[in-house]
């Protein structure tokens, strides 16, 4: 397939959409004009980082800019897919699929290219902006290396149960008080014992618990931030009456 085959589908989804449309006008692929609307149509055979700098760069002279490409084989919604469309949106872009089947031929509007209004995103994720702020302030130390893939990443909620575990590690069996007495998270100490999320901890009395068998071998994975901690037991351990 070669991309001047989707002019036609696109010139005839237009024309029926009452524009006036003309292809190669001033290196734009298509043009179609409606009531002094200048709509500008790019065509590709895949939408790459070109293909949206070529977009972006038609918006100069555009009141609104679509991108048009065969409709991907076995396409499907994903992840990847819903963030692609998160770009394209931010851009204010349009997009448009081109259906072949036989001599059939199909115009798909996937996005129109409307204003992105950035407050309206951020209210929407306005609970996930509030975690993302919590995970930091609650992050004692930054031990992960921004980059990096392949690797146990450390949240606010791990480095809390990896102090637990240096402590149960150093004195065997603790309660809940004790552990918080050594300097382990007030308010969730408890919780995190209870649900147990890692299989590190072992209840063996009331509100007493002891390292597991997995607990004492993962936490070698984390000598580092283990050494981070023990500094602070001992700091605890000098500083108690």
């Amino acid at each position: 397939m070669l991309e001047k085959d989707l002019y036609q589908p696109i010139k005839d989804y237009f024309i029926k959409n009452g524009y006036l449309v003309r292809g190669e006008v001033e290196d734009c692929d298509v043009i179609a004009v409606k009531d002094e609307v200048i709509t500008v149509v790019e065509l590709k055979k895949n939408l790459t980082v070109k293909l949206l700098t070529q977009a972006v760069k038609r918006q100069k002279i555009g009141d609104q800019v679509y991108m048009a490409i065969p409709k991907p084989k076995g396409f499907r919604y994903s992840r990847s897919w819903n963030d692609t469309v998160h770009l394209i949106r931010r851009l204010e872009l349009g997009l448009l699929f081109v259906s072949f089947k036989g001599e059939e031929k199909h115009v798909e509007v996937v996005i129109e290219p409307k204003v992105f209004n950035r407050k309206r995103s951020q209210v929407m994720n306005k609970k996930r902006r509030a975690r993302l702020i919590n995970e930091v302030k609650e992050r004692h130390e930054d031990f992960n290396i921004g980059g990096t893939t392949g690797v146990k990443l450390v949240t606010a909620y791990k480095e809390k149960a990896i102090h637990i575990a240096c402590c149960l590690n150093r004195f065997e069996t603790l309660t809940t008080k004790e552990l918080r007495e050594l300097g382990t998270d007030q308010a969730k100490t408890t919780r995190i014992l209870y649900n147990n999320h890692y299989s590190w901890f072992e209840k063996v009395g009331r509100g007493v618990y002891q390292l597991s068998e997995t607990g004492k071998k993962e936490l070698k994975d984390y000598a580092t931030i283990a050494k981070y901690y023990n500094q602070i037991i001992d700091e605890a351990i000098k500083s108690s009456p």
